[in-house]
């Protein structure tokens, strides 16, 4: 299913392509399933026992606290809300494809952008708690001629982090739409576990990857 349109803005037609849309839908969707927990929470009550709609809710938030502390450190753990909503996003975004959408992941733009968000944030940490003496002397270790390699492997991981989540969930689109056309009508008799490898276990995957990823070039930089 493709939800695509094209605006005319000042008399310059712009296209919006199936991936942006969906990154809003992804969105939508979280903001109501936030709103959704949060009169839950608000409703429950102490003295009874909690559904198992909330249950589900609190082992998440707690699986998250617990891999913060992990990789960035208990004292760090102000970070779990930023990377509970990144890893909730990137699951609902690699998933978006089992209910028949393109994932917003498997646009280059979206990845990039989401990369850059945990590049701007290593710096910006990298800064603070260094000051800009220590942060430009951390290019010279161990050696100063290693300053260039040290330049370019920093430009790197955002590329790197971007293009690996990319590169995965867009193959899977891509092999599983070769699927579909030789199949043909035999298809959905063939292409559920399929489904579940190339969708479920890769998007997972990618998430839990991306998201690792983002603590320890983050946590780097904050001690």
């Amino acid at each position: 299913m493709k939800i695509e349109f094209t605006l005319n803005i000042f008399g310059k037609s712009i296209f919006i392509p199936d991936t942006i849309v969906n990154v809003y839908l992804v969105v939508i969707i979280l903001l109501v399933l936030a709103a959704i927990v949060n009169k839950k929470v608000k409703q429950a009550s102490a003295d009874e026992k909690p559904s198992n709609f909330l249950n589900v809710i609190e082992l998440a938030v707690e699986a998250v606290q617990n891999l913060v502390k992990q990789t960035m450190g208990a004292k760090h753990l102000r970070f779990a809300p930023f990377i509970f909503s990144l890893m909730a996003f990137l699951l609902f975004a690699n998933l978006f494809g089992l209910l028949g959408f393109t994932p917003p992941t498997s646009d280059y733009s979206v990845t990039l952008t989401l990369a850059l968000i945990t590049f701007t944030l290593t710096q910006f940490y990298g800064l603070k708690n260094n000051g800009i003496l220590g942060y430009l002397k951390g290019f010279t270790e161990p050696m100063a001629f290693l300053t260039p390699l040290n330049v370019i492997g920093e430009l790197a991981n955002p590329i790197s982090l971007s293009f690996r989540l990319f590169g995965n969930i867009l193959s899977g689109v891509i092999i599983m739409g070769l699927l579909y056309q030789a199949l043909g009508l035999i298809a959905p008799i063939i292409t559920p576990p399929l489904h579940a490898y190339f969708d479920l276990f890769s998007g997972v995957l990618q998430t839990f990857i991306f998201s690792m990823l983002t603590m320890i070039f983050i946590g780097g930089n904050l001690d």
